[in-house]
Order: C-alpha cells, then sequence, then structure tokens
C-alpha cells in the first residue's frame, strides 16, 4: 500500500449531491452559474436534499418548515452569555451551539429516515440563528429572533444587524449562500460523512464538519483574504505588499485550488457583487484593492481566484464582521453537509482507510532495567 497525501486524486466515495468536472460545479447536474443566476438559496436546499427541483407546493412546504423550527431555545442564549466573549472564535462558539442542539433534541439518536429529515430541517433552520446570536450577545445586545415567512438571506441579516436589509444586500447574500452550499467532497464535507458513517447522529456530523471548516486551509480562508486587504489598506500598495509575500515565500490567501485548474467558477459571481456592493457602499477601494491583487497574482503566480477571494469584499460590504465570514460559509454550507449526511445513512458504509506504515521494522520488548 502507498499513501497519497491529503488523498489527493482518490475517489472515496459515490455522490449524487454535486460534481467538479473539467473545472465546472454542478449541484445534482444544475451547473452553478444556471443556480446563481435563477435559483434561491430556499430551492438550493431542497435540490441537495431531494435530488431534485421543488415545485411551487414543495418549496412552500419547506419554507415553512424552516420558518418553525427557526426560533432558538433560550439555552443557547444563555450559553453565549456565560462565554468569556473576548477569548472565544465565533467558529468555536458556533460548534458547541451545534453540539447543544444535539442535546436538547429528544430524537437526536433516532435514527430513521423521517427522524433524520426533520433533524436536518431544524438544523439548517436554527444556524443562521445561531450566528447571529453569537454576534450580538458578544458585542453586548440581545438576540433578535427570526421573523417569519422570510427567506433564510433576509432573516439572517435582519438577526445580524437588527433592521430590514436592503434588495441588494439580501440578493448578495443569496448568491453567496447558493455558491458555497456544497462544493463535492471537500475536507468539511468528508469529516461529516466519516462522523456519521460509524452511525453517529447527525449533529455529531455536523459539529465534526464545523471542526474541519474552521481551519484556515479551508472555511477560515475569507477572513484571511479581509486581513489582507485591510493591511494593504489602498490601491497603491497592492502591488508591492503582494511582492513581500511573493520575496518572503508566503501564501497569498484567496488564490489556487487543488481541484480547478482554470480558475474556481464561482468566483466570477462575488467579483460583480463585490462592485456593486462596495460602489453601494462607498468603499468601492475594496474591490479596487482586489482587483489588483488578483491581476499581479494571475500575471505573476498564473493562480486565478477561488470563491474566498471576493467573498471577503462582498461580507464586509454587508457589515459583517471579519471574523464571522467563516460562519456564514457554515450557514450556507450546512445545506451540503446534511445532505452528503443523509446520502451516507442511505447507502452506508463505515469509512476506513489504512496507512503505509514508516516507521521501525518489529521489534521486541527490552526490560526497562535493559535499556540504554
Amino acid at each position: 500500500m502507498t499513501a497519497t497525501r491529503g488523498l489527493e486524486g482518490v475517489v472515496a466515495t459515490t455522490s449524487a449531491v454535486s460534481s467538479i468536472i473539467d473545472d465546472t460545479l454542478s449541484y445534482v447536474g444544475y451547473d452553478i452559474d444556471d443556480l446563481t443566476e435563477n435559483a434561491s438559496f430556499e430551492e438550493v436546499i431542497y435540490l441537495l436534499w431531494h435530488l431534485k427541483l421543488p415545485n411551487q407546493e414543495e418549496l412552500q412546504e419547506l419554507k415553512k418548515q424552516l420558518s418553525e423550527n427557526a426560533v432558538l431555545p433560550e439555552e443557547i442564549f444563555n450559553h453565549f452569555k456565560s462565554y468569556p466573549i473576548e477569548n472565544v472564535h465565533p467558529m468555536a462558539a458556533i460548534r458547541t451551539a451545534v453540539s447543544m442542539l444535539g442535546m436538547l433534541d429528544d430524537n437526536a439518536d433516532e435514527m430513521n429516515k423521517e427522524a433524520n429529515y426533520e433533524k436536518a430541517v431544524r438544523l439548517q433552520a436554527k444556524i443562521p440563528g445561531i450566528v447571529a446570536a453569537f454576534s450580538r450577545i458578544r458585542k453586548g445586545l440581545e438576540p433578535i429572533q427570526p421573523k417569519k415567512d422570510t427567506s433564510l438571506a433576509e432573516n439572517f441579516l435582519y438577526m445580524l444587524k437588527g433592521k430590514d436589509p436592503s434588495p441588494v444586500e439580501v440578493e448578495a447574500l443569496e448568491k453567496a449562500l447558493i455558491l458555497h452550499a456544497d462544493h463535492e467532497l471537500n475536507a468539511s464535507t468528508f469529516t461529516a460523512r466519516v462522523c456519521v458513517a460509524t452511525l453517529s447522529d447527525v449533529y455529531s456530523g455536523i459539529t465534526a464538519a464545523i471542526g474541519a471548516l474552521k481551519g484556515p486551509l479551508h472555511g477560515g480562508a475569507n477572513e484571511g483574504v479581509m486581513k489582507m486587504l485591510t493591511k494593504i489598506g489602498n490601491v497603491e500598495n497592492a502591488e508591492s505588499h503582494i511582492q513581500a509575500l511573493f520575496q518572503r515565500k508566503e501564501k497569498v490567501m484567496g488564490f489556487g485550488h487543488r481541484v480547478y485548474r482554470n480558475g474556481d467558477p464561482r468566483a466570477k459571481h462575488l467579483k460583480e457583487m463585490s462592485k456593486r456592493l462596495t460602489n453601494l457602499t462607498g468603499e468601492s477601494k475594496w474591490y479596487d484593492i482586489s482587483k489588483k491583487v488578483e491581476e499581479v497574482v494571475t500575471f505573476e503566480k498564473k493562480l486565478p481566484p477561488n470563491v474566498d477571494f471576493y467573498s471577503a469584499s462582498v461580507y464586509h460590504s454587508l457589515g459583517i464582521d471579519h471574523d464571522l465570514f467563516t460562519p456564514v460559509f457554515a450557514v450556507s454550507r450546512t445545506s451540503g453537509w446534511l445532505a452528503h449526511i443523509l446520502e451516507q445513512y442511505e447507502n452506508n458504509r463505515l469509512i476506513r482507510p489504512r496507512a503505509e506504515y514508516t516507521g521501525p521494522d518489529l521489534q521486541k520488548y527490552v526490560p526497562i532495567d535493559e535499556r540504554i
């Protein structure tokens, strides 16, 4: 047996949820460009979970279920209020809150198909409120419960900021949620499937996935991009800053991808939305800096931007705190994680790979008083 570092190129399972073929990302066979321009996030959730787009009645039923399950238990708010907030990374808080939801759910360990689907609905409905509540509580503000009969995107921005978002803001977040919803067998999705392949519960699978997403080489990249843009400060500094990173052989966050060779198909949508939003907020410098960084990196290293790069300036323009960028990613990716978890349960086999051993040859035990 020979190991493959990072499992690169290894096909670990079959899945009907999403695919990346010839640099085209599709959900259940629907091109991401088509969905981003035409679908709602709720339609995409239904598509990922049922492997078909909903009709009007089916979509309304899902929206109704999500709305009915969106209210958070007071225990979550009280738990957040007990945190030493200044020392807690939001992803750690979100991870713990999801785990806590599992403890509060009397049916957490019920493993039939209907019960698992109901848990999926409850989790997807509540995770926007979890992120928004943590954001407000750490600022000394009271959390806001969701409105009835409102889209997940609009409700999230309302719960986060305490006021109704503009149509452009809702459109921007809607597109971002669709673009981040699933991405084949990425690190967090694989983690979720490994977890539930043991027949652990849905909450455990999502908690494990959030733990994987927290890392800066996965979901944390967009936060890293915004830190870089802030450090650059203006367009005039962009090229020298990036050249300095090259000289120090440091990674430029938001560029390159393990799977795509000719560019991330999601990036162009967020690039356009970044341009619109930064103009709207009067802070077009973030788009201008981003565009200049893209030009330098693409020319020097032949690396196109990935989805994280322009999502940073989009989320900043929406008034989202920089360390909440990855939790917002989690709000979206929960839909894909749940799709893969439900699929794993349907045709389960314990995921148990092997390792290529590189230690010493077989040795004989030596009594402690005879060892050198």
